[in-house]
Order: C-alpha cells, then sequence, then structure tokens
C-alpha cells in the first residue's frame, strides 16, 4: 500500500468519511457537496445515520463519468482523547475494510482535524499509517489459488487540514510500526515446522545486518554450558536446538538509560509430557508471540532511534513430549542458582523466561524490565482478548506502561501482585515451584510471582499476552489469527521514555 499526503482530494475509486457523531453537516461533508453536486448531509438524514461507531454508509456516485463510492463511517460519542484515538483506529481499518470488500484500488480519506480526535498532528498521522497497514495485513501466504488470495488497495490519500510536517513524519513512523507488528503477525502465523527456534534466531540475525543491531545468539551447548536449567529442560523433548538471542540497540545519547524487553519464544508448546488435550494445541504456534513481538520491536526501534538503549531477549525453544522430555518432580537450576520443581511441564513458559530474566539482570542491569508472554490460561479468561494482564509492584512504571497503553492501542488491566501469593508457589523439595497450589488459584498472578525470582531490584512489570495475542475479534485493524500484540506498547515506552 502506498499511504500519500494532500490538502486536496485526489482521484480515487473511494472516498471516505469519518464523522463524529451529530456532525453530518461539517465543514469536510460541504465541500463535497459541491463537488459531487449533492446533497450529502440529505442523503445520511435518509439513510437515518447518526455518526455511531462503526456506523456505515456507502453511497455509489458518478464523477466524472467514472463510478467512485462515498463511504460514510461513524466515530460514535466524544469521549477523552484516548477513547476517541481508539475509536479513529477502528473507525479508520473499517472504512479501509469496506474498500477492501469493494475490490477497489484507490481511496481519498477525508482525515479529521486534530480537534476533533483531540492528539498532536505528529501521533495522528503515526496511528493513521499504523491502522491503515495492520488493517491491509493478511496471511494468505500458503493459499494456492488466486481467488484466495486478500485484494489490496493500492493507493491511500489521506486529505489532511492540519500541519502536513508533522502529519508526514507521524505517517513515516507509523509505516515504520506497522511493519513491525505485521512482520511479527507474519512469524506467529507461519507454521510451526516453518518456524523453529534456529529459523526465528535468523530472522533475528537477519534484522540485525539489515539495521546495524548488535546480535548475539547462544544455541544449546552454550545454554547448558551457562546453566540455563530452565530454557534446556524445556527443549528436553525436541530434536530441535533451543536458542537465546539478544538483540541491542545503542542510542548516541551519552549516559542514557537501558531498558529491557523480554519475550518468550515457544515455537510450539504441546505441553510437554503434561500433555495438552488436541484442541487446545491447534494454535499453539502463536506461542512465540512475545519473542516475536520483541523482535520486531527491536527493528523498529533502529529505525525510530529512541534517546535509551534497548536490549530485547527472547529464549526460544519446543516443547515436546519424548524420552528425553522434563518429567513431572523434576528439578531444575536456572542461570541465577534458583531451584524450581516441575510439577505441570506445560507451565513451560516461566521455566524460560526465567534464565532469559535471570541473564538480563545481571549482564544489564537495566532501569526496566518488561517481560510479555503467552503465559497463563488464567489471565485469558480473567480479562478475555481485548487487555493484556500487567503485573508489578512498581507504580512508577505502571504508570509509565498505561500511558503508552493509552496512545498505542494495546491496552493493559493490571492485576494484582501481592505477597499474600508468594506462598504458592514454595516447594518443599526445590526452592520453588514451576505452578501454584490449588487453594490459592490466581494462576497468572502466580506465574508472575514465579517470573519476580529472577529480576533480582530492577524495576520490572510482566505482561500476560494469552488473551490478546491471536484471534481477538471486533477488532477491525485485525484479522483472524495473530496480532502482534505488544509492539505498538512497547515501541511507545522506549520512545517516551523520561
Amino acid at each position: 500500500m502506498k499511504i500519500t499526503i494532500n490538502k486536496s482530494d485526489s482521484k480515487a475509486d473511494a472516498y471516505g468519511f469519518l464523522l463524529e457523531e451529530g456532525t453530518l453537516s461539517s465543514a469536510a461533508i460541504k465541500s463535497y457537496e459541491k463537488k459531487f453536486g449533492i446533497s450529502l448531509t440529505d442523503f445520511l438524514k435518509q439513510n437515518k445515520f447518526k455518526g455511531n461507531l462503526l456506523e456505515t454508509v456507502v453511497f455509489p456516485v458518478l464523477k466524472s463519468n467514472k463510478l467512485v463510492h462515498l463511504v460514510f463511517v461513524g466515530l460514535g460519542k466524544k469521549g477523552t482523547s484516548n477513547t476517541y484515538l481508539e475509536h479513529y483506529r477502528r473507525a479508520l481499518a473499517h472504512l479501509y475494510n469496506q474498500c477492501v470488500a469493494r475490490k477497489l484500488q484507490s481511496m481519498s480519506i477525508i482525515v479529521p482535524s486534530k480537534k476533533t480526535i483531540a492528539v498532536s498532528d505528529e501521533l495522528l498521522g503515526q496511528q493513521s499509517a499504523t491502522t491503515l497497514l495492520m488493517a491491509d495485513y493478511y496471511f494468505d501466504t500458503y493459499k494456492s489459488e488466486k481467488d484466495a488470495k486478500k485484494h489490496e488497495v493500492q493507493d491511500v490519500n489521506l486529505v489532511v487540514s492540519m500541519g502536513e510536517k508533522e502529519f508526514k513524519k507521524g505517517i513515516k513512523d507509523g509505516e515504520y510500526i506497522a511493519q513491525a507488528v505485521n512482520k511479527a503477525r507474519h512469524w506467529i502465523d507461519l507454521p510451526p515446522q516453518d518456524l523453529t527456534p534456529p529459523e526465528l534466531a535468523k530472522k533475528a540475525k537477519s534484522i540485525a545486518k539489515k539495521t546495524g543491531l548488535k546480535v548475539t545468539v547462544f544455541d544449546e551447548k552454550q545454554v547448558t554450558k551457562m546453566g540455563m536449567g530452565g530454557l534446556k529442560g524445556v527443549s528436553r523433548g525436541s530434536d530441535v536446538d533451543c536458542q537465546l538471542v539478544i538483540l541491542e540497540y545503542k542510542t548516541k545519547k551519552k549516559n542514557a538509560p537501558t531498558l529491557a524487553f523480554v519475550g518468550k519464544g515457544i515455537t510450539f508448546d504441546s505441553g510437554g509430557l503434561s500433555l495438552k488435550p488436541p484442541a487446545y494445541m491447534e494454535t499453539m504456534k502463536e506461542d512465540m508471540s512475545g519473542a516475536a513481538a520483541v523482535i520486531a520491536t527491536m527493528e523498529a526501534l533502529a529505525h525510530l532511534k529512541p534517546d535509551v538503549n534497548v536490549v530485547g531477549v527472547t529464549p526460544l525453544a519446543e516443547n515436546l513430549p519424548s524420552g528425553k522430555a522434563t518429567k513431572p518432580g523434576d528439578i531444575l537450576t536456572f542461570y541465577n542458582g534458583k531451584t524450581a520443581e516441575v510439577r505441570n511441564t506445560d507451565a513451560e513458559g516461566r521455566l524460560v523466561l526465567a534464565d532469559a530474566l535471570a541473564y538480563t539482570a545481571k549482564h544489564y542491569k537495566p532501569d526496566a524490565i518488561i517481560d510479555m508472554a503467552t503465559l497463563t490460561g488464567a489471565c485469558a479468561y480473567a480479562l478475555g482478548p481485548f487487555f493484556t494482564g500487567m503485573m508489578s509492584q512498581d507504580e512508577k512504571l505502571v504508570k509509565k506502561l498505561e500511558a503508552s497503553a493509552d496512545r498505542s492501542g494495546d491496552r493493559v488491566w493490571r492485576l494484582p501482585l501481592h505477597d499474600d501469593y508468594k506462598v504458592a508457589i514454595k516447594s518443599d523439595v526445590a526452592d520453588i515451584c514451576n505452578i501454584g497450589k490449588n487453594n490459592y488459584m490466581a494462576g497468572a498472578t502466580t506465574a508472575a510471582h514465579f517470573l519476580q525470582n529472577f529480576v533480582e531490584k530492577y524495576p520490572w512489570v510482566h505482561l500476560d499476552i494469552a488473551g490478546t495475542a491471536f484471534n481477538v475479534p471486533d477488532m477491525p485493524y485485525y484479522k483472524p489469527g495473530a496480532t502482534g500484540v505488544g509492539v505498538r506498547l512497547l515501541v511507545d515506552f522506549a520512545m517516551h521514555w523520561k
């Protein structure tokens, strides 16, 4: 898709209007009434269009003997700036999808004023590009018939009335962010036969070569030698070696703080010897969504160049049953020397993250650690598909992430991480146990407490994306499959760190 910016409309197959509830006679509407010689306001009234969120009316008209479509989508009632920005994202993606459904080649979108959306010109441009390109994503790599391939709108012209220079900068940044989101989605959607730990490590190396990021990859022999019993223990049942991948971005700013992003990368999760039921295994290629988000984020940051140092750490493994696999009752020793009793081999994500977090804390001493993982079904059941679970005892870090969530659209909801839950993961035979005792329930929180043992004193937030990483319904900028959740959030977090 090619996105252009103009202060007047260009020739297009469709003209899109995003209308706030109760503003059917806006200046944009009036100007286009003159261009088309018809009363658009009367047409909308006849169709009882109110401007409710995602309410849609499509009006085919002739312009210079060519059939074009006028597409009207509601923004809903104006609320807070963050709420209305999300309205804009959804309405814009819905508008784009209307044009895709009609197999149109080009569209001109009259962008609402910054007064309507109540954000800066630059942020509005960024969100416009990110949203359009996310809506354009469709996983059809393995479809052999042409008719099964998704139609793509080739040209999108954004008609703006605000600061063009700032809006254009936002567009460019938004394109980098969307490319990262969609790259993560593509990796997650790939079948597990084609995206093993070594293959994902190769993709990270390729990104580093293109962008100048520093990359370090430890193979299974090195992981074992370093004493990473969690990562090695999860990988034992597979014939494919595990990997620990580290990408580093360095700012030119002196004495800059360091942020660390750690992502779970289980490229397929059968549950190990604690085997999942078949229906629960069908989408377990998405269990590396945290790692995909972190690697893709690092590529975006290499282009956007924040004034902070950023390290992305991703432990990659397959969790499979075999005669070599870790057994329930085994005790693993991690990189920081702590031990854990494994009562359930399907609680494997925390085992690989433990080594990655311990390594990150020791070698980078970061100003903040954010880990991201499709960690627990408990979190998915608690929050559903629309909010990522956030757990931390660092109030400042929580507030920073909440602000980034509002701006970026990757929404978070805080769950408790109170010390009362720590006792749930005590073990009689090791330091800790990889699953919490049943009477404490709160599986998402007890999993976070397990991870807390490996971050030392550093400010840390755990993000559980089990519900938000895959098959999120009712969001026009998502399709069935991977969402790339976390990329927008982490990019915004790094860009706004102070």
